[in-house]
């Protein structure tokens, strides 16, 4: 009996102490580019564009061989950042009027945009996924399963980066036409953000739905509902969301 309690003690550690060291080892990879896959990341965010439930079919192989259900390489928070960087300089390079002020534009893009936005995103759905959403097991012998702070993060850069392809690359080609002035900017401005956010929470709602766990995962589904309803009002209000958020950075367009 001793020797099974003892190895039961120390498996039992083990998992307890896994969470702990598995951010620090996750965040030293960041800089050890060798250990990173580029090549599957890239082939992920080819299909998060065009047949993201292969992504999560994926997910669910690396929970059965990794044992978490969080990404270990974070080759796609790197190039996400690094793709988001490039596109922010592009804007600055046709809209900016000062070196310094490009510098304060893209790191406030990459802080604010991608980091800041997206830890509090997955702060909030990790928080409502685990306190509500979590299928309720009577037999209490079942292993309790959790959704992970990490999981939760990977969830909005898969969502974040298909959006990243509409509303910053995309929408840079389209520039021109779109902080123009009269109804044609303003309706496909609106028409390319309602489809970008739409995107984002359907993308949103297959990462979490993949989580045998869970229940009511439809929940993340009604947001879009709230952009279709709210997209004609902008319209007919001459809201033009371009011009807006363009102008936030870029006083050239005032």
């Amino acid at each position: 009996m001793l020797p099974t309690s003892s190895s039961t003690k120390a498996r039992s550690g083990s998992h307890v102490a896994r969470p702990n060291t598995f951010l620090p080892q996750y965040l030293r990879k960041i800089v050890k580019w060798q250990q990173m896959d580029i090549e599957y990341t890239f082939w992920q965010m080819l299909l998060l564009c065009t047949s993201p439930k292969v992504v999560y079919q994926h997910t669910k192989y690396h929970k059965q061989t990794k044992n978490q259900w969080a990404r270990d390489d974070p080759a796609f928070v790197v190039i996400c950042s690094l793709l988001l960087a490039i596109s922010t300089i592009a804007y600055c390079a046709a809209y900016d009027h000062s070196a310094g002020h490009a510098a304060f534009v893209v790191i406030s893009v990459l802080l604010f945009h991608f980091f800041i936005t997206g830890a509090l995103v997955a702060a909030f759905f990790w928080f409502v996924t685990n306190n509500y959403l979590r299928e309720v097991v009577p037999d209490s012998h079942v292993v309790e399963q959790r959704v992970e702070w990490l999981y939760a993060f990977d969830v909005h850069c898969n969502s974040f980066f298909p959006m990243f392809a509409l509303l910053y690359v995309l929408h840079y080609f389209l520039s021109p036409l779109l902080v123009a002035h009269g109804f044609v900017p303003v309706l496909l401005s609106n028409l390319l953000f309602m489809a970008a956010i739409s995107y984002y929470h359907y993308l949103n709602f297959l990462g979490y739905d993949v989580l045998p766990f869970l229940e009511r995962t439809t929940f993340f589904l009604y947001p879009i509902g709230v952009a279709i309803v709210l997209s004609p009002i902008l319209i007919l209000s001459g809201f033009n969301p371009s011009r807006y958020f363009m102008n936030m950075y870029f006083s050239r367009l005032l």
